[in-house]
């Protein structure tokens, strides 16, 4: 793989004098290294972007529209190579990684899609020679902030949210897993999709968000990774009216009540808690059962954990792969080892498998006290919290307990629950009986500490458009 930034439609080296190095996390080898971009080349790639914006807006929504679903072709044409990369870089099982790669591109199929429908409305007047109209236009220059858990996924929605709308884009994927990225990059370029229109810069991240989010040309920020960071990056945004659109962490709460097949929420809950080894914001991690079935569904659990194959995520047969990177593992030991310090039940995993690259094995917590790091800090791993609940008044108040909201579970065959949990849980999603949080044509963004605004859907794309009210009086020359 060779390393460097996409500017202006060119892959090159960056400038700086600081090199990164990108590492497998399944054996700690080195991937390979590049130069980070300085300060003059994230200048290029603003000027890239907002020189092309004026050209990229006016083109047909007809072509726009054909040229992601090129992208979209050439994605799944060269599915195995993303896939692989995806693999490398970021220790998810291959087949996963083939999961997301077709996830991805459907965000540019249906971005495509919607491109032809991003209808305004026409008022009625109060005038005899009058019209009232309603535009929506694209914002203008977007930059966006991708991190390491979704390489393929999370870069995708942004890019095709925003060539949809009409506008340009300067991303800041995750240095971590830069190839996926440069991937990506290149099928862009082959599709047609024309110089300048995206960029990507690989750098000092704190560097990177300050001059993009004091660029005058930049008009919009989105960002998905922790929540203090998006704090951070939307407050400095508002400084000069930039929008935010901010998808930050979450704890996902899942309410499972007594009424259930066991076996079958016990297969999924397991499935879903430790796909990418946990690195997942929306991973169910804080589950809530109703104490009649709680011994069943955590004994069922906690086998089902343990039996979990770890390893080579090459390998078929692997289910879980490693951590991203030895940051990830020591946060992990760091929260088990406070579990250990307040006694509470650590009833599978608990310690990293020796050897070469960043594994741990697959964790789980019974009845973690409220005050415990496990249960008040996002793990972003393996860990998963196992509570029992008398009341579904009780898990209610659990599960909105912590200050986010980004995604929640509930399972109950129960109708009246069912309602009561869509209804009372504080999250921007919740999943009912099933354990998915997201898809290209629905909106997905978090409430309280779990974000701003949305993306995916036709309200995500809006999120790159800005309302333009037309009043027009006609002349009286016949």
């Amino acid at each position: 793989m060779d390393y460097c930034q996409f500017i202006a439609g060119e892959f090159r080296s960056g400038t700086s004098q600081t090199r990164f190095t990108v590492i497998n996390p399944a054996d700690g080898t080195p991937l390979g290294a590049y130069a980070y971009a300085a300060a003059a080349d994230v200048d290029e790639a603003i000027r890239a972007a907002a020189g092309t914006f004026r050209t990229w807006r006016r083109t047909p929504v007809t072509e726009r529209s054909a040229l992601l679903r090129r992208v979209a072709a050439l994605m799944r044409e060269r599915s195995t190579l993303l896939a692989q990369q995806i693999t490398r870089e970021l220790g998810k099982p291959l087949a996963e990684a083939h999961k997301e790669v077709g996830t991805a591109a459907e965000m540019f199929e249906w971005a495509s899609e919607e491109a032809r429908r991003l209808y305004g409305r026409t008022i009625p007047a109060r005038a005899e020679r009058a019209t009232q109209t309603v535009l929506w236009e694209p914002i203008g220059p977007v930059a966006a902030f991708a991190g390491w858990n979704a390489p393929a996924i999370t870069p995708a929605r942004k890019i095709s949210g925003a060539l949809a709308a009409g506008c340009t884009i300067v991303i800041k994927p995750s240095e971590e897993t830069a190839g996926v990225a440069l991937v990506m990059a290149r099928i862009l370029k082959d599709a047609g999709i024309p110089d300048g229109v995206v960029n990507m810069v690989f750098g000092d991240p704190a560097g990177i968000a300050d001059q993009l989010c004091t660029a005058p040309d930049i008009a919009m920020v989105t960002f998905t990774g922790a929540t203090s960071i998006g704090k951070a990056l939307g407050a400095k945004a508002a400084l000069t009216m930039k929008r935010a659109v901010l998808e930050l962490g979450g704890h996902a709460p899942v309410i499972v009540c007594d009424d259930v097949d066991v076996d079958r929420v016990v297969s999924g809950a397991v499935a879903a808690k430790y796909r990418n080894a946990g690195q997942v914001c929306t991973s169910p991690t804080r589950f809530l059962v109703q104490r009649s079935i709680y011994q069943e569904f955590s004994e069922k659990f906690v086998k089902a954990a343990a039996a979990l194959k770890v390893g080579d995520p090459l390998d078929a047969a692997t289910q879980m792969g490693p951590l991203k990177n030895a940051r990830r593992r020591e946060a992990i030991e760091a929260i088990v080892r406070d579990a250990r310090a307040r006694g509470l039940d650590i009833a599978a995993g608990g310690e990293r498998i020796e050897g070469a690259g960043y594994f741990f094995q697959p964790t789980v917590i019974l009845q973690p006290s409220a005050d415990s790091d496990a249960a008040r800090i996002e793990p972003f791993g393996p860990v998963a919290l196992i509570s029992a609940f008398d009341t579904l008044d009780d898990a209610i108040e659990e599960a909105n307990r912590l200050p986010f909201g980004l995604a929640a579970y509930g399972f109950t065959d129960h109708m009246g629950r069912a309602h009561r949990l869509a209804h009372e849980i504080e999250s921007g999603v919740v999943s009912i009986n099933d354990w998915q949080a997201s898809l290209p044509e629905t909106p997905f963004g978090g409430c309280k500490d779990s974000g701003l605004g949305v993306e995916g859907g036709i309200e995500g794309v809006r999120e790159f458009l800005r309302l333009k009210c037309v009043r027009q009086l006609a002349g009286t020359a016949e």
